[in-house]
């Protein structure tokens, strides 16, 4: 591949950018951090094997953000709004007139990039998307780059690479330091925080967040997702903060989130982590085997099955192939609103073939083994759909919180219950369809 092509574009305030092209595809726009610079990143194995791996099937666009690498450094204006205008001198200058946005800690002025200009950006991708974290906590953080730069380096590299390697930590350290000053991190840090519920409701374009799991801040994600009207939530396995290293499960979700075919070398496996699990079983399956025979049942249940797994793939689930459910099917999905349309389609499937289903939906960790998956979120869905009556889908709570914007579905409270092997009550919504959905 070749290497990338460093450019240079002018923002409106006259702050200079420096961005980088390279690969060949649909254009993927790339808000870099505010911490990293291009140089350091191309430099760093792991960091390049990721961009190499977007690259090849996108025309991939990274940018400085300004104060940082080879864009302006020394500059007053941090704001959003002066960003947002950055990322327009970009566009323009490359001349995209459709493309996706995908933000690095950059979630402000791409979400605002976005919703300014919802005809040129037909996808947001949001990795790691930092809103309300504890202001006094980004205080510390930034007295602690002030006083010590060497020291808030190292500690900040443990942060972001956790379980290292040491020499990953050590070659981010270094890389922070020839990326920017202590003192443009620092007032990074100082920067006002954004207000996610009158920001993430007016981004009406088609939206991935992405997030570790097990990096800090999941529940930040899942608020996120759950605030964009189009919005959907993704958890790849790790807990670095950064897309690398271990790029693989990512890439294979953006190209997927893009809608472009993955490198044979990128393992598109559900890892284990936080997943919305659906559950679905034919209800009154007993009498109905009774009343119209085994073999007739069977027959319908098998035709059934296959209408079921047609839309779980459709609605970007999997099945689970390792379960053995008898009379059900067992899926997990990236976002609850995949999810929720699924349970739509599976109703659909089973009323043309003079069936009803039970189906229940909840949110939690699952630990994926051998096509399997296992964990207390996967009986909680089990049980869940226990509670619905034939032709009935409920949600936990947790599901309805992350569906409540984007799903375009209706959720009526249906109270705590009392499930079987589950320590405390879960309350429970009822799905119910908008009319025309």
């Amino acid at each position: 591949m070749d290497d990338p092509q460093y450019r240079f574009c002018t923002s409106s305030d006259g702050t200079r950018i420096a961005y980088a092209v390279y690969g060949s595809g649909p254009p993927l726009l790339y808000a870099n951090a505010y911490a990293m610079s291009m140089d350091s990143q191309f430099t760093l194995p792991p960091a390049r094997a990721f961009f190499d791996a977007l690259a090849a099937n996108t025309t991939l666009v990274v940018f400085d953000r300004r104060g940082t690498g080879a864009s302006t450094r020394d500059i007053d204006d941090l704001s959003p709004e002066a960003e947002v205008c950055d990322i327009a001198a970009v566009v323009d200058a490359e001349e995209l007139h459709e493309f996706t946005l995908f933000s690095l800690v950059a979630l402000a002025p791409c979400a605002r990039y976005a919703i300014e200009h919802e005809t040129r950006v037909q996808r947001l991708i949001l990795w790691y998307p930092r809103v309300g974290i504890g202001s006094e906590w980004d205080r510390q953080q930034a007295r602690a780059f002030r006083e010590d730069w060497s020291y808030a380096r190292r500690r900040w590299a443990g942060v972001v690479y956790p379980q290292g390697p040491v020499s990953l930590q050590r070659a981010f350290s270094k890389a922070v330091k020839q990326s920017a000053s202590a003192e443009m991190i620092a007032r990074r840090f100082e920067q006002p925080e954004v207000d996610p519920n009158s920001l993430l409701p007016g981004v009406t374009v088609p939206t991935l967040v992405l997030q570790r799991d097990d990096a800090p801040g999941r529940k930040i994600a899942m608020r996120a997702a759950g605030l964009l009207p189009n919005g959907q939530l993704r958890f790849v396995v790790g807990d670095a903060i950064t897309p690398y290293p271990g790029h693989e499960p990512i890439v294979a979700a953006v190209f997927d989130f893009m809608g472009l075919s993955k490198p044979a070398a990128v393992d598109v496996a559900t890892p284990s982590g936080t997943a919305i699990i659906l559950f679905a079983d034919i209800a009154d399956s007993t009498a109905l085997t009774e009343r119209l025979g085994d073999a007739a049942f069977r027959e319908k249940a098998r035709e059934l099955d296959a209408s079921l797994r047609r839309a779980i793939e459709s609605n970007g689930g999997t099945a689970i192939e390792g379960k053995l459910l008898g009379d059900g099917v067992l899926a997990v999905f990236g976002a609850a609103r995949e999810a929720i349309a699924c349970a739509q389609a599976c109703h659909a499937a089973a009323d043309g073939v003079g069936l009803a289903l039970h189906v229940g939906i909840h949110a939690g960790d699952v630990i994926r083994e051998e096509g399997n998956v296992y964990g207390g979120a996967v009986n909680i869905a089990a049980r869940v759909a226990g509670e619905a009556a034939a032709g009935e889908t409920l949600v936990s709570a947790t599901v309805r919180d992350l569906a409540r914007t984007s799903a375009g579905v209706l959720f009526e409270d249906r109270g705590e219950r009392e499930l079987k092997g589950v320590g405390e009550p879960v309350r429970l919504y009822e799905v119910g369809w908008k009319e025309g959905a």
